[in-house]
């Protein structure tokens, strides 16, 4: 079969829920358009690794309007939205994925996806690349360009790339200023909180929320919680994103002195164990934890799970632990509230975040570069952000001849 999807019937609500996307994706409907005219992509295979969710069929669809055969899996066991992975293969799209994948399936489904031979892989966490460079390095001669959407991604390829392993060339989209600057901020930010709700339906107002970690995703969440009337404290390792959070009004600690003081903990680093079992301790009665982080690794469950079982599950995506004798309510297993117990991001900020893998595998095509991890250039970001603007019926300011020549020369002084 060409798809393993949870259930082939759940398709007409997988178009509807597609075609509510589109409304509201009009830069990737714009670059959609430009692809129907050029066919930028004929002839390639692009296998991708992404969240299999209603913004990501329409990226699908997006691609196969340039001319590629396109095979998708999710990138994390239990953010697909069946009836999205439904829609796509009731379109003949090559979809494996539902949502509670076991590990065994996951990676079963992850090398479907290197069985189509792809000539371009579009990635989200990295996993597909990594599958590639160590268990199907045959295929590693077909593939002519890689794409990596988020940060956890393109910490891993800068690994591989300083240990002279990857044999690949790969682009960092995540670094695009339309994609961390927006999908990051904008979009975590506001999925997080929607996660966390839809799980529990807390009052964030008058809580303390402990976020861990003040990237850009760290920023949005922390922006949006004091937002709803929340204090906000902030762990912190980089001494720059620690004294930005203070400017920003935020309370800066360690996790070990935060872990008494929240009500709800966030995270969003990227890196493992940000939460202990120590930590987990030491909490109020009561207290809720969440990742936002791609892997589910920055909660480390497994300590937890060593001395308290398995929790109670109250309800979809809450688990509730008796440490101690105090209630600590652990939200979707440690993995991405935002995509297990929401929808994920908003569709428009995820357009432009998928403007970026449009137009980044076209100038990777055009442009064949080496391996490595590369970045694209600005005029891809300008272009991008014009689209959007247009979308939203702004108007914006252009240069005089005058106010140009000025800003390029130097002879003009005080």
């Amino acid at each position: 079969m060409k798809y393993a999807v949870k259930d082939i019937n759940l398709a007409p609500q997988g178009r509807n829920n597609i075609a509510l996307a589109e409304a509201d994706m009009q830069a990737l409907m714009e670059v959609r358009k430009e692809f129907e005219k050029t066919r930028p992509f004929k002839g390639e295979r692009i296998g991708m690794a992404l969240h299999v969710t209603k913004e990501t069929a329409v990226l699908v669809r997006t691609f196969i309007a340039g001319g590629a055969e396109v095979a998708i899996t999710g990138c994390n066991p239990i953010s697909t939205q069946d009836d999205v992975a439904a829609a796509l293969a009731a379109e003949g799209v090559s979809v494996y994925a539902h949502k509670g994948e076991t590990q065994k399936e996951y990676y079963e489904f992850l090398n479907k996806i290197l069985d189509f031979k792809p000539t371009i892989t579009i990635d989200d966490g990295c996993d597909l690349v990594t599958e590639l460079h160590t268990k199907r390095k045959e295929l590693l001669g077909t593939v002519k360009l890689g794409m990596e959407e988020t940060t956890t991604g393109i910490i891993r390829l800068h690994a591989m790339q300083k240990e002279g392993v990857l044999q690949c060339p790969v682009i960092a989209v995540n670094d695009n200023l339309t994609k961390h600057l927006m999908d990051n901020y904008y979009g975590t930010g506001q999925s997080t909180l929607d996660g966390i709700l839809r799980a529990t339906n807390t009052m964030l107002a008058g809580k303390t929320i402990v976020v861990a970690g003040y990237g850009s995703c760290g920023k949005g969440v922390a922006l949006r919680a004091k937002g709803m009337g929340a204090k906000v404290i902030v762990t912190e390792v980089n001494p720059f994103r620690a004294l930005q959070a203070h400017m920003d009004g935020c309370q800066v600690m360690k996790m070990d002195q935060a872990a008494s003081l929240g009500d709800l903990f966030i995270t969003v680093t990227g890196d493992i164990h940000v939460i202990t079992r120590a930590h987990a301790e030491k909490m109020k009665d009561n207290a809720i934890i969440c990742n936002s982080g791609h892997f589910d690794v920055e909660i480390d469950l497994k300590s937890i799970r060593a001395a308290y079982g398995e929790g109670k599950e109250l309800r979809p995506f809450l688990k509730q632990f008796n440490i101690n004798g105090k209630k600590i309510n652990i939200l979707a297993d440690g993995r991405l509230v935002n995509l297990a117990s929401a929808e994920g991001h908003p569709s428009m900020v995820m357009s432009l975040s998928f403007c970026g893998q449009a137009l980044g595998a076209q100038w990777g095509l055009q442009n064949k570069p080496k391996p490595g991890v590369h970045v694209l250039p600005p005029e891809i970001d300008e272009k991008i952000s014009r689209l959007q603007l247009k979308a939203f019926g702004v108007e914006m300011d252009a240069l005089t001849p005058e106010q140009q020549k000025y800003l390029t020369s130097w002879q003009e002084g005080t």
